[in-house]
């Protein structure tokens, strides 16, 4: 009986089995990243701090990359996805199953998290969701800048942060220099996306994602805090999906041109790069 019900619901297409695998992991991460702000927002400090954000993001990219990573190769971003079709490494074909895939796990995951603290939400609020303000709740879904931040100075944040986790990708998945142990990899990208909240996340809330960003930002549009999540900033919604683009872009670049293009893979024989042949009789 199982096995029929298995063999019913089992899907083929490669191309769907790499939706869902996006959308369940895309959902993982997000979850543990959205609900890590939740509780540090809601909890008014005193259940987390800022290193909880980070962490909980870390987490679950870490768990989202091992839900998804045999099945989709876990991208979890579009600026990804974007950059592995532009440099041919995905087909075109795919690239909108990939971005409904990550848009409905994200925008799945803030309904879940808006669901686990909607009492706590309005407790927090007296029901009056607000974008700014003392009691502003819209940054625990999506990211807004600093006060204090310009809108170049932000853009040039969510660039430069890209640029870093793109860096820090290449690097751990280098199979000709010095990559990570096989294993380590999600791990490694966790701690990856851990350090740059660590130190980049001041600024702007570090979204380096639009599939991160976007879909909650709509999500709170339709639940109660409205169209100014989209005017927020200067109307900021836009720059967390073309800063972190740009940045996967020029992250590559800047490993092709340093690294990637002067380096040649190991030689089959074992022997390391620049080590002279030994003869033996």
């Amino acid at each position: 009986m199982l096995e029929k019900i298995q063999k019913a619901l089992t899907i083929r297409s490669g191309t769907i089995r790499e939706l869902l695998a996006e959308a369940l992991g895309m959902f993982i991460l997000m979850v543990f990243g959205l609900s890590s702000v939740a509780q540090v927002v809601l909890g008014r400090g005193d259940f987390g701090q800022h290193l909880s954000i980070n962490l909980g993001f870390g987490i679950g990219v870490t768990l989202g990359i091992h839900a998804a990573g045999g099945i989709s190769g876990a991208h979890l971003n579009a600026a990804i996805t974007l950059t592995h079709c532009i440099l041919g490494n995905l087909s075109w074909r795919k690239f909108p199953a990939y971005l409904i895939g990550q848009f409905l796990g994200s925008f799945l995951a803030a309904a879940t998290v808006f669901g686990v603290y909607y009492d706590a939400l309005y407790d927090y609020t007296k029901g009056n969701f607000t974008v700014t303000g003392p009691t502003a709740t819209a940054s625990i879904f999506s990211t807004y800048p600093a006060p204090y931040v310009s809108f170049v100075g932000g853009f040039f944040t969510e660039f430069m942060a890209t640029v870093m986790l793109l860096l820090g990708i290449l690097v751990i998945h280098d199979e000709k220099n010095n990559e990570a142990l096989k294993g380590t990899q999600a791990l490694l990208t966790g701690i990856l996306v851990l350090g740059i909240g660590m130190g980049m996340g001041l600024n702007t809330g570090y979204a380096i994602n639009p599939s991160r960003d976007l879909p909650p930002r709509v999500f709170t549009a339709i639940a109660g805090w409205g169209m100014d999540v989209f005017k927020a900033g200067d109307h900021w919604w836009w720059v967390p999906l073309a800063a972190p683009t740009l940045g996967s872009l020029a992250g590559v670049l800047i490993h092709k041109l340093l690294i990637d293009f002067h380096n040649q893979p190991v030689l089959e024989s074992g022997k390391e790069k620049g080590q002279p042949a030994v003869e033996t009789s």
